[in-house]
């Protein structure tokens, strides 16, 4: 992680933590409930960190990855940057605005039917097909490495944090924010979408567990098993793991919205974890990981259009 810190340095934004946030239901002692801003990073997640670690350190010039969106956002903008290609295995359900934008900023898009694992599975195959380099958006050391770098962060913004709440899709974040807690005493709790817990069903298993397909208004976070490099660092050092109801990450995104933050659904899953723990938390940080609404999306896509021309689906 320190490695990768360096490596991004020039391409990604030190994201603020924002003032305390007080809610109904929280009891944060002092500076109130701290929010990692990454919905005010470049590409408009904190996706550019992971994606960023994987292609300065690989050297890749043309690239593939399966993506809900917002790793697919990350990866085009910088092989934009970099006079690079890369194509983006979308399944069912991604967000139109998030192909739009992919599109605009000179990315290939590629849709299969299915979930998160077919997904996975076609990027994987065009892969090896075409000689590309597989960037996946989670599982993969050099994009936890990456993630992990929001942790480093807090831990040096905010020292006295007693808990982190990290939104958990595929893990890569969560697993990052793991790695950089461990010597720290300070608790990591993963938040999950309560349609889609596969990380909390895992660890009571035993071993990875594969979901069916699920649905959530967090669209980022709708991942159907553990990946294989976050799954052991996340089972080894998490603390605890919420599920949030659909109805919960609507309300925290709009609270969110009252004090002036644009973030998506899955960009507001941290925050419902922390009002759902509620009272007998310490001081928090809960990470606010993307801000790519309709709204903030479409706007990336026109002010990218004219200098790119959009690759045809």
């Amino acid at each position: 992680m320190e490695a990768a810190a360096a490596r991004i340095a020039g391409q990604v934004l030190r994201t603020p933590l924002l003032p305390g946030l007080p809610a109904p239901g929280l009891r944060h002692g002092g500076r109130g409930l701290l929010l990692k801003a990454e919905h005010l990073q470049y590409s408009g997640s904190f996706k550019l960190r992971g994606a960023a670690n994987a292609v300065l350190a690989l050297g890749a010039r043309r690239m593939v990855t399966g993506s809900s969106g917002n790793h697919g956002i990350a990866l085009a903008r910088l092989a934009a940057s970099l006079g690079a290609e890369v194509t983006v295995v979308l399944a069912g359900g991604a967000h139109p605005a998030k192909i739009a934008l992919i599109k605009a900023l000179g990315g290939r898009t590629v849709r299969v039917p299915g979930g998160v694992a077919e997904r996975d599975a076609r990027a994987r195959e065009l892969a090896e097909e075409t000689g590309a380099v597989l960037i996946p958006s989670s599982d993969h050391e050099l994009v936890v490495a990456g993630q992990g770098t929001v942790g480093l962060e807090i831990l040096a913004q905010a020292p006295d944090t007693e808990t982190v709440f990290v939104p958990t899709g595929g893990g890569g974040l969560l697993a990052g924010v793991c790695l950089a807690a461990y010597g720290h005493p300070v608790r990591v709790v993963g938040v999950e979408p309560a349609g889609t817990p596969r990380y909390a069903r895992s660890l009571a298993a035993g071993h990875p567990v594969r979901l069916a397909p699920g649905d959530s208004v967090a669209d980022g976070l709708r991942g159907q098993q553990p990946g294989a490099v976050p799954y052991p660092v996340i089972r080894d050092r998490v603390d605890d793991l919420i599920a949030v109801s659909d109805a919960e990450i609507l309300a925290a995104a709009a609270l969110l919205r009252r004090r002036g933050i644009e973030a998506e659904p899955s960009g507001a899953v941290a925050l419902a974890g922390a009002v759902r723990a509620g009272r007998g938390c310490g001081p928090c940080v809960a990470v606010v990981s993307g801000g790519n609404t309709k709204v903030a999306l479409m706007a990336a896509a026109a002010a990218a259009a004219p200098s790119r021309t959009p690759c045809v689906t």
